[in-house]
């Protein structure tokens, strides 16, 4: 499409040259700004204890900002338990500055949790009688699904009778007797059912949970609100208020204090809403080319890099960074692909593997390619696919970059993998 008014071409991140941190740091290349993190969490400071949920973004160099910033974290595996305490994390305090959820122990877990006693968030009836035999007199919360959930792609959707998530909510008074015979300490409920959300069906959830509070008893002193915040991917979606959000929990919060008589923390759980829009992705353009009429834009980067499009559909605004500085007067629809063997390796697709376009500035080869609000299960999903490397990832604070994450070696991929002798 020629003649067209020419947007999304974007020449700095944090202040700083893209094609100078492209040329320090080679793509593809994850960069951080600091001060967008910093600004999420101070909007989530109403609650009584922000608890980041690190699936989002475990790099340990982000874990440690959140620590600072006096976030405390959920771990879902007994290596993002190792990742928090390698970043200064403990398990003990008021709230705990690690809790371990899951809907299973695996082997790995089960000596993480009794080495450190790190208190959990069960997510199955099983893992509180198992609790009660490796380690007895933990501290429990049980994450419930109330029957209903919510979110923007049904692999995200995490609660209904088809998500694994939660212990089923007619099971609660079930798990309070199992937590009595174990000899744990159930002490709270965790609610989260979804990414993505709206107020009418917050209200609802706040409800479910003020119903199981008045199940769970006097016992019950923490709930958490889980997270599922969302970000506008798309820029012309409006922010979540932030506020309505919280007087809406809090509003539940009040109501489960009334009726069991105490005082009631209440914890929220955010993991991409901190991170996403922190961070970009630069990758370089390597190929441009025409099949049939379609125009495709061929960049250093794959699903491997950013598997959220390929896995979910998810849309992420793209824009141009001319290598050499010129101005573009021009845009046309284009593909955006990238380098793995594999016809799904496809940055412009909707859910369901539908390709599609997108109107962007003319670009040359050589021109780097940015695809924005990667912070969020980016680098966290991506894999050695195609033996391909991890990208490099670099921390931006008050104009000065620092690599938080090296780009690996071919060797590094290959260390822990063996040749029969007999192959020899």
């Amino acid at each position: 499409m020629k003649n067209a008014p020419v947007k999304n071409v974007f020449t700095r991140f944090a202040g700083l040259s893209i094609t100078e941190l492209a040329a320090k740091h080679g793509t593809p290349v994850f960069l951080y700004d600091q001060e967008i993190i910093e600004k999420r969490v101070s909007e989530l400071q109403q609650f009584d204890a922000i608890r980041y949920a690190q699936k989002a973004c475990s790099n340990l160099a982000i874990l440690a900002l959140m620590k600072k910033l006096g976030v405390v974290v959920d771990a879902v595996s007994a290596g993002e338990v190792f990742r928090a305490m390698k970043a200064g994390f403990k398990p003990e305090g008021e709230p705990p500055g690690i809790l371990f959820t899951a809907d299973l122990f695996d082997a790995d877990a089960v000596e993480i949790i009794r080495t450190h006693r790190i208190p959990v968030n069960v997510g199955s009836p099983d893992m509180i009688t198992q609790l009660g035999k490796f380690c007895p007199g933990a501290l429990v919360t049980l994450r419930l699904n109330p029957g209903f959930g919510h979110g923007h792609s049904r692999k995200t959707n995490t609660g209904g009778e088809w998500s694994k998530h939660g212990i089923w909510h007619a099971q609660l008074e079930e798990c309070l007797r199992l937590g009595r015979e174990a000899g744990v300490k159930i002490h709270g409920l965790h609610m989260h059912i979804g990414s993505g959300t709206d107020f009418e069906h917050l209200s609802e959830v706040c409800d479910a949970m003020v119903s199981a509070a008045r199940r769970g008893g006097p016992q019950i002193d923490v709930i958490s609100a889980g997270g599922g915040l969302p970000i506008p991917y798309h820029k012309e979606e409006p922010r979540i208020d932030v506020g309505a959000y919280f007087h809406l929990w809090d509003k539940a919060r009040k109501q489960i204090e009334k009726d069991l008589g105490h005082a009631v923390r209440l914890e929220v759980e955010p993991g991409r809403y901190l991170v996403a829009e922190s961070s970009a992705l630069v990758t370089q353009i390597r190929s441009i080319k025409k099949t049939g009429d379609n125009l495709f834009y061929l960049v250093d980067a794959g699903f491997d890099t950013l598997v959220r499009p390929a896995m979910y559909g998810s849309y992420h605004d793209i824009s141009i960074c001319p290598a050499d500085g010129r101005e573009i007067s021009n845009s046309q629809e284009v593909v955006v692909a990238g380098p793995l063997c594999e016809s799904g390796d496809v940055f412009t697709q909707e859910e369901g593997g539908v390709v599609v376009t997108r109107l962007l500035p003319e670009a040359q080869v050589g021109d780097y390619l940015v695809l924005h609000d990667t912070g969020a299960y980016g680098a966290a999903m991506s894999s050695n696919y195609n033996t391909r490397k991890l990208a490099k990832e670099v921390l931006i604070s008050n104009g000065s970059d620092e690599v938080i994450r090296e780009r690996q070696s071919l060797e590094h991929i290959l260390q822990f993998e063996r040749i029969p002798a007999r192959f020899l």
